[in-house]
């Protein structure tokens, strides 16, 4: 892809990451061998201040926003907490996110282990309960932005077409796209974006996150106390996840291929300003499988 087709990217994957993937040598249906890329795994233990808090399975790009924005979107960092230092030890394999207030949660959160099953480790009960207080902005949608981003996010180069197995998580505004991140777990590519967002002082009001990965509850209720006020993803809803939407006036937007999406929440506030009849479909070797 030119330089001018992601020169609105503020962030893009880097599919040459070498150190992301790895080449492996198997033999395919028909018993010959062959060698394929995959994507590395690797522990990554996020601390604030003394207290150790959670290993996190990563692919290991951009640690320090994950960190943040895990415990951005876990209630750890508020809101007018000051961030004195990010530490990162590649060797040891740990971030250590150190504040101005002197944070204690060992009661709160024992040492756990997110793997890349997407959701171990989220305190949910504690999202739960900040959803009283969230006041989404009403956006108007266009279909045109939807169909813009459909087709720009599906053909960046990616981690995910270089060897699959991953998910991809990205910031928009309107038909911009920002910031795109990408993690074995949809969870931590949220985070990563959430993370960018608190360290860069980047306002959510007008913005849209766009995933790879299903809508279920803690993807709404994710997304809505980040402020963001409109999710967009690739794959399809739970029946928990729409109801949230709907209580808290999140527009949700799932199984976006090519011309094709369904709205299960803020249907007023989308605008059909673009006839889908004239919308290609999404070519064979973009077309990425719903990712769980």
């Amino acid at each position: 892809m030119s330089n001018a087709a992601r020169s609105d990217y503020l962030i893009a994957p880097d599919p040459s990451a070498a150190r992301l993937t790895r080449r492996v040598v198997g033999t395919d249906h028909t018993g010959l061998e062959t060698e394929i890329s995959v994507v590395e795994e690797r522990p990554l233990t996020i601390f604030l201040n003394a207290q150790e808090i959670v290993t996190a399975m990563t692919i290991g790009d951009y640690p320090e926003y994950l960190a943040v924005g895990f415990l951005r979107n876990q209630g750890m960092l508020l809101d007018d907490d000051v961030i004195t230092r990010v530490e990162h030890d590649d060797e040891l394999e740990t971030v250590v996110v150190r504040t101005e207030r002197q944070t204690t949660y060992e009661d709160k959160m024992k040492k756990k282990t997110r793997t890349s099953g997407c959701a171990v480790g989220t305190v949910f009960g504690d999202m739960m309960e900040g959803l009283d207080r969230v006041r989404l902005p009403q956006v108007q949608v266009r279909t045109s932005w939807l169909y813009a981003l459909a087709h720009k996010i599906n053909t960046t180069p990616s981690l995910y077409l270089e060897a699959g197995a991953i998910h991809g998580t990205v910031l928009c505004q309107q038909d911009r796209t920002l910031v795109y991140m990408e993690d074995v777990g949809r969870h931590n590519a949220v985070d990563k974006i959430a993370g960018w967002m608190f360290q860069e002082g980047v306002g959510a009001g007008d913005k849209m996150l766009y995933t790879t990965g299903r809508l279920t509850s803690e993807m709404v209720i994710k997304t809505a106390l980040m402020g963001i006020p409109v999710l967009a993803s690739r794959s399809g809803f739970t029946a928990w996840g729409v109801e949230i939407a709907r209580q808290v006036g999140l527009t949700c937007i799932g199984r976006m291929k090519g011309k094709r999406f369904v709205c299960l929440s803020g249907e007023d506030r989308l605008v059909r300003d673009m006839d889908p009849d004239t919308v290609p479909e999404e070519r064979g070797k973009h077309r990425r499988k719903s990712a769980d």
